[in-house]
């Protein structure tokens, strides 16, 4: 064994026996093994689809509704453009070129949504089922794929509803300390609960809401922190960068934000299958697998199967072995032929 495969299995060792930085590799490492990256950019592509037409809604019902009050018209649809700290400023300027025909654009802009949202519902229900690797029988049917979606988009309303009033609200922090740290608190609280929710509609009934908890938790405080550096980051640094680069800016700052956005969304819907399923530690060096690499590397196999009539079976030539055991025996891993992962 040369000197630098012993430093890296002494630090999978470590990181196998030290449970926090076990439990965050595993979920990195469950992130690469269920190809997350192409999961990620479904959701970012689907989720940009829904952003313009959501906004279209937001603004022709504004209109219609305070058509003879421009200014809370105005606050309110800032505070909706919160969610989209890098970029909300440029949209708000933009987006009244859209505004000509209110009852036309609210009939597009609802068309539109409904399709961009079917279309993000659909790879969140596929995303779903990928991260807890169901197989064929178990993944949703197209009618209840359509439901689903249904009460996707009912949560997305409620979802911008809800920050809206809360970032209005965040408007008076901005005075007062102690107003802004309960506004940041009432923040993780909401998208906490938004993501317990949508992980409620898109994950199969068969997984309970209590495991869900984790993941939604991680979601809600990270995107609360992200929307929190977009906003900074606003304020001191990037304040002419949508003048700068005008729509280009925008669009790609959009097609940032969003995938950022999907970013944290799979990995806190990692963190619910890896706790639920106890899929750590996991090994950086292989040989040996670990016991969480032989379940995890078990059910991408047994996700393959496409009928309730089919079996697909798994087994492994090894026993599993932490770091540990494989360094303490020499490398030497013995043979089980026949072993079930």
């Amino acid at each position: 064994m040369n000197p630098f495969e012993r430093l890296a299995r002494r630090i999978d060792a470590a990181q196998q026996r030290w449970g926090p930085a076990a439990f965050v590799f595993g979920v990195v490492k469950k992130f690469g093994d269920d190809n997350a990256g192409i999961l990620v950019s479904n959701l970012a592509y689907s989720g940009f689809l829904c952003v313009f037409p959501l906004l279209l809604i937001l603004v022709t019902v504004l209109d219609l509704v305070l058509s003879g009050d421009p200014s809370v018209r105005a606050s309110l649809l800032n505070s909706a453009l919160a969610d989209f700290p890098v970029v909300g400023t440029e949209l708000s300027h933009n987006i009244h070129g859209l505004q000509r025909s209110s009852v036309v654009g609210l009939v597009i802009g609802l068309a539109a949504l409904a399709w961009g949202s079917t279309g993000l519902a659909q790879s969140g229900l596929f995303t779903m089922a990928q991260v807890w690797n169901l197989d064929g029988p178990d993944r949703p049917t197209f009618v209840a794929r359509l439901w689903r979606s249904a009460l996707f988009l009912v949560v997305l309303a409620v979802g911008l509803v809800l920050s809206t009033a809360l970032a209005t609200f965040g408007t008076f922090g901005r005075h007062n300390e102690v107003l802004g740290v309960l506004g940041e608190v009432l923040a993780v609280g909401v998208n906490a609960t938004t993501y317990l929710l949508v992980f409620r509609v898109l994950t199969p009934r068969a997984i309970g809401t209590v495991a869900l908890v984790p993941g939604a938790v991680v979601g809600g405080v990270g995107w609360t922190v992200l929307q929190a550096v977009g906003g900074y980051l606003i304020g001191h640094d990037l304040r002419n960068d949508s003048t700068t680069y005008g729509v280009f800016g925008v669009v790609l700052g959009l097609v940032a934000w969003v995938s950022l956005g999907s970013v944290l969304f799979v990995y806190a819907a990692e963190v619910n299958t890896v706790r639920a399923r106890r899929l750590w530690p996991r090994g950086l060096v292989q040989p040996p697998l670990t016991e969480a690499d032989h379940r995890s590397l078990a059910s991408q196999a047994t996700e393959n199967r496409r009928r309730p009539d089919q079996r697909v079976s798994v087994e492994f030539d090894t026993p599993p072995m932490t770091q540990d055991e494989w360094l303490r025996d020499g490398g030497a891993v013995a043979a089980a032929p026949g072993e079930d992962g």
